[in-house]
């Protein structure tokens, strides 16, 4: 049986010491933190545990959370955990991470979100401290680094895989597409969406974009899709933005199909919003809450029990995270007395050759250039939950 199966399937025995911060505490929980645990290798990350994406952080955190808790209970390598929160917000990211540095991180989750991603993987290339993020999507986190990593799929992954999807299921005859052109991650899979869809012979029969400051009225945008007669429209953005235009959409009577990417995951559990707004709403994903394995049941059960709640694909993704870096530091010998700077060089080593099984994929590798190769699946919502297609 493979390790990651076997990790996945064990019972969680004694507990032993985990931290899980968001940042700030009384001044006993400081003195705690800088003490820390010296039988762990302490693994950081930053996030948006409050704001608008605070969907994502959290989730995030709480995937994370299970799985250290999980491999710590299993003996062996021990890890201790702390997330910062940056509030989407790439210079909070920046001083989320040197807290974290000072705190002692010899292994980086790097960041959740897109644009603090890429603020603070120019600090794990310059600080030599491994980084492998769960969600940072965008192409520049990993860009001219070494040594950072994606559980994800990057962004024009992302928007070949979607417009090849589009075309293979024969989805739309005439494609509309809204993104976000001051955003890394929304623009970036555009580009490529638009590459694929041009060579596979899809027709693009509106394009228009919105900003940070615009993003709440679509009503231009969605009338040049209407008119146009684009029955399905592409989405390339996260969930707060969708759900305004899902909304606006019905409002003027227009109904056509709707496509979205790993953004959109967290729409359904958006406060709120009318779910029913999001039926037949399609995206593609490397995690099934749904999925009948083994190992997808277990997380979700627990996941459930723990916070009330259906896991999304960012919870997954970075229990995937845990569980990869707790694969490659077994494999690799890692003590928690090593260096962030000795443990950067073995993950590189180990990521850059293994192979992993996780819940968001099986066979799962990565190229030096830090990005995954996994296969995505296709979802799509109904009756309120995502359901495979």
């Amino acid at each position: 049986m493979k390790l990651k199966k076997v990790l996945a399937a064990a019972l969680i025995g004694a507990m032993t010491l985990t931290t899980f911060g968001c940042g700030g505490g009384d001044a006993d929980q400081g003195a705690a933190d800088q003490a820390g645990d010296a039988t762990a290798i302490k693994v950081g990350g930053t996030g948006p545990l409050t704001g608008g994406a605070s969907i994502y952080g959290i989730a995030v955190q709480r995937g994370a959370e299970i799985a250290v808790e999980e491999v710590n209970a299993l003996g062996g390598v021990q890890f201790e955990l702390k997330m910062e929160d940056d509030a989407h917000d790439a210079e909070k990211a920046v001083n989320a991470y040197n807290a974290l540095k000072d705190w002692g991180m010899q292994l980086s989750l790097n960041s959740v979100t897109t644009t603090p991603g890429i603020a603070t993987s120019e600090l794990n290339a310059a600080d030599s401290i491994f980084g492998l993020t769960p969600s940072a999507s965008g192409t520049g986190v990993t860009e001219g680094k070494t040594n950072v990593f994606q559980m994800c799929f990057a962004d024009p992954n992302q928007g070949s895989a979607s417009a090849k999807y589009i075309s293979d299921q024969q989805l739309g005859t005439k494609i509309g597409v809204i993104y976000k052109n001051d955003d890394a991650y929304s623009s970036g899979i555009y580009e490529t969406f638009k590459a694929e869809a041009d060579a596979l012979g899809l027709e693009i029969v509106s394009e228009t974009t919105f900003t940070t400051d615009s993003q709440n009225d679509f009503s231009v945008q969605l009338q040049d899709a209407k008119n146009a007669g684009a029955d399905l429209l592409f989405l390339p953005m996260y969930y707060d933005a969708a759900s305004l235009i899902l909304n606006q959409a019905n409002a003027m009577d227009y109904a056509p199909k709707f496509f979205g990417v790993d953004g959109m995951d967290g729409i359904l559990t958006l406060e709120g919003f009318d779910t029913t707004l999001a039926e037949g709403v399609m995206l593609l994903t490397p995690f099934s809450a749904d999925a009948e394995d083994e190992m997808t049941k277990n997380f979700v059960a627990k996941y459930q029990e723990k916070y009330g709640e259906v896991p999304n694909q960012f919870a997954a993704d970075a229990y995937d995270c845990i569980y990869a870096l707790h694969q490659a530091c077994t494999a690799a010998g890692a003590t928690p007395d090593m260096s962030a700077e000795e443990l950067n060089a073995l993950m590189v080593e180990q990521f850059t050759t293994m192979s992993f099984d996780g819940l968001t994929g099986e066979g799962a590798t990565w190229g030096e250039n830090g990005q995954v190769s996994k296969d995505p699946k296709g979802m799509v919502i109904q009756n309120g939950a995502y359901v495979g297609m």
